[in-house]
């Protein structure tokens, strides 16, 4: 049996009798105003984060989702594209397949804007998503690629970038490693199954998107995910595993490199209204403005005593320059 084979089995057992405590099972999911989550649907909460950000949402987008377990975060991206077909939920399982369904059927009692229609149920994978080329605005995975080894992670980075529009993007939640798994652990097929074993470091994770092709990753959040501990996971010292949310933009990488933002910001502190660093960056004296790492980079560099660069802070939503 391979370990997609086991992940597939695992994922058809959960189906059939949610598990309390796996992934994020006992997290709270995003809520929002007038939607009511069944609560099946909730005990089916296999995510580590969320994928759902509605500055990402307006005008109604196409959405694909890449493993839709329970169906929850399907319905909320529904909440967003209100009409037949807007969200295509793909899964390999047909235990999860027909979970969701239910558990769709059963948001549509419960939520009167909400019909089942809106969301459309397919069998696929990762690997060959049952869409065209560019068709897609959003495409979303929660907990699932993190599961791959790193040559099958990708190819389903460059499934989703081929289905995506010009533009589009790819949210993203999954567990990262504070320093490389330990081999032992990630040959352990199950524990690669409960999302404990395939991490890669935050480094690796975004190269792999960068080496696809996206040129602009912005992180979401970043917040403590699981603990491994030395004792029983036979390790030298203690393993923090993070989630990490982030959205990722099929645009062109520059010729600089990928922008990649994580909350940092410059502050000007000289003596001039502003600072014209004559790359496209005004700053403003004293107001932060927040930059990519990349340009952070250089602009702390460039006048270390009159820019300030401050930390990240792992929650990033949009704006600045890079």
């Amino acid at each position: 049996m391979t370990y997609l084979e086991t992940a597939a089995k695992f994922y058809s057992d959960v189906a059939e009798t949610p598990q309390l405590g796996l992934c994020c099972v006992q997290s709270s999911p995003l809520q929002l105003p007038g939607l009511k989550i069944p609560q099946q649907m909730q005990e089916m909460n296999y995510g580590c984060g969320t994928t759902v950000h509605a500055a990402e949402l307006v005008g109604n987008p196409f959405v694909l989702y890449v493993g839709v377990g329970g169906g929850l975060e399907a319905l909320q991206f529904a909440y967003f594209s209100r009409h037949e077909g807007a969200i295509i939920a793909v899964d390999p399982v047909p235990a999860m397949r027909e979970a969701a369904a239910r558990n769709l059927q059963i948001a549509a009692h419960e939520n009167d804007w909400f019909d089942a229609s809106f969301v459309e149920i397919c069998e696929g994978d990762a690997f060959a998503l049952p869409v065209p080329d560019a068709s897609v605005d959003v495409v979303a995975q929660n907990c699932l690629f993190n599961i791959f080894e790193p040559a099958d992670l990708a190819k389903a980075l460059k499934e989703t970038y081929r289905v995506l529009k010009p533009g589009g993007r790819l949210l993203m939640s999954d567990p990262i490693a504070t320093r490389p798994v330990p081999q032992h652990l990630k040959q352990d097929e199950r524990l690669r199954a409960l999302c404990l074993s395939g991490a890669l470091t935050y480094a690796e994770y975004v190269q792999h998107l960068v080496d696809v092709g996206f040129g602009q990753v912005e992180v979401r959040a970043r917040r403590p995910y699981r603990l491994l501990d030395k004792h029983n996971y036979q390790l030298d010292a203690d393993l923090l595993l993070e989630s990490l949310d982030s959205v990722s933009f099929k645009v062109d990488v520059p010729d600089d490199g990928a922008c990649i933002f994580t909350g940092k910001t410059a502050i000007y502190t000289g003596s001039e209204e502003l600072f014209d660093d004559g790359a496209g960056h005004v700053l403003q004296r004293g107001v932060p403005a927040a930059v990519c790492d990349k340009t952070a980079g250089k602009l702390g560099g460039l006048m270390p005593d009159r820019v300030l660069i401050t930390d990240s802070t792992w929650h990033y939503n949009g704006g600045g320059c890079c």
